[in-house]
């Protein structure tokens, strides 16, 4: 709650910008900082009800990440006459929007207003924005208007240290994310491979699962490079890179292990689970036609090895080494096939 006396709310004003200060200096962790910023914020304000709102880097749709108090979950049905959310309205035109009593102010649309929005309820949005980019907006009901009046820069500074918590974090998600990308592919690297690997063996030595590594290769990759150029080699790569991640479960991970050697990591995913995979990624080599859109229509083929936790190893090398162990010998005998750690060559098709 705000202090009473001028200096005293000064005094508590300079702590909450040290406290926040002192959050996004100690943590990169977005959670953290945007709870330390939002409890400040609440316990400030007091707001019946209040929101964070955050826009999606990729969809650019808003979302609420955080809701907290009576109504919260029924706050984004509150339209304008123009039939936009508050919410829409200030990520349009990056302003604060003020109402000091919704149940009352002709520009909120009566047919919105929700039965918990009692007497006189004062909202207030106030964007988060950064170099004239909304990121967010935050929402504040039943607000105290003498309170926001006398500190509504307070308010605003705090949405502008949301705004440097998001940037930070999505500035240090790109690096990290360019760190264990391929840039040809957008596949995961095989640096990443090992790390992914190491997680999966952790966790299904500790639960008692199974995991399955494929490791292909492209047969007779040089040929299109020598044939067509390096440039479209690169796009043909990007293209299986595409088609990887299609065939591919969501929990799955696939890699560009180097050159047009690819790797797949099957989490919960049994050695003959894995084989079924590799072999019904076998059938959509034989079946597809590479860069149409190119007119090209190449014709490539695969070949395939496969290893699984804990039969076949308990490292990430040993596991990395046999399934790498297995595509080399189905290259040895002739390529386009699938080869089985312990086994040997399986075929392509099931028995």
């Amino acid at each position: 709650m705000a202090p009473g006396t001028e200096n005293d709310r000064q005094l508590y004003e300079l702590k909450i910008f040290h406290d926040v200060a002192k959050a996004l200096t100690s943590t990169l962790d977005l959670d953290t900082i945007l709870q330390t910023i939002m409890e400040k914020m609440a316990a400030y304000f007091e707001p019946a009800t209040w929101s964070l709102v955050m826009i999606d880097e990729s969809s650019q749709e808003p979302y609420y990440a955080a809701s907290v108090g009576r109504g919260a979950e029924s706050l984004g049905q509150l339209r304008l006459s123009d039939g936009s959310t508050l919410v829409d309205w200030v990520i349009r035109n990056g302003e604060p929007l003020v109402i000091e009593n919704v149940n009352a102010d002709p520009a909120v649309d009566p047919d919105s207003r929700q039965t918990w929005l009692d007497g006189s309820c004062p909202v207030v949005c106030m964007p988060v924005k950064t170099a004239g980019k909304i990121l967010g907006v935050i929402e504040l009901v039943n607000i105290d208007m003498e309170v926001y009046t006398r500190s509504q820069m307070l308010l605003q500074t705090l949405a502008d240290y949301a705004a440097i918590a998001i940037e930070n974090a999505r500035a240090v998600g790109r690096i990290q994310e360019l760190s264990i990308t391929d840039d040809c592919t957008g596949l995961y690297n095989a640096r990443h491979l090992f790390t992914m690997i190491a997680e999966e063996l952790h966790r299904s030595a500790r639960f008692g699962y199974e995991f399955t590594l494929l490791f292909l290769d492209l047969d007779h990759f040089k040929r299109v490079n020598d044939q067509y150029g390096h440039i479209v080699g690169s796009r043909l790569l990007a293209e299986v890179g595409d088609c990887l991640r299609e065939s591919l479960r969501l929990v799955d991970a696939a890699f560009r292990y180097g050159g047009d050697e690819f790797a797949i990591l099957l989490p919960q995913t049994s050695g003959e689970a894995g084989l079924r995979v590799a072999r019904r990624i076998a059938k959509v080599f034989h079946e597809r036609l590479w860069l149409p859109q190119e007119a090209f229509g190449l014709q490539v083929r695969a070949s395939i090895g496969i290893a699984t936790y804990p039969t076949d190893g308990t490292t990430p090398q040993i596991i990395v080494q046999h399934a790498d162990d297995m595509m080399y010998a189905v290259k040895q005998a002739g390529r386009d096939n699938i080869a089985v750690s312990g086994v040997g060559i399986v075929g392509l098709d099931e028995d």
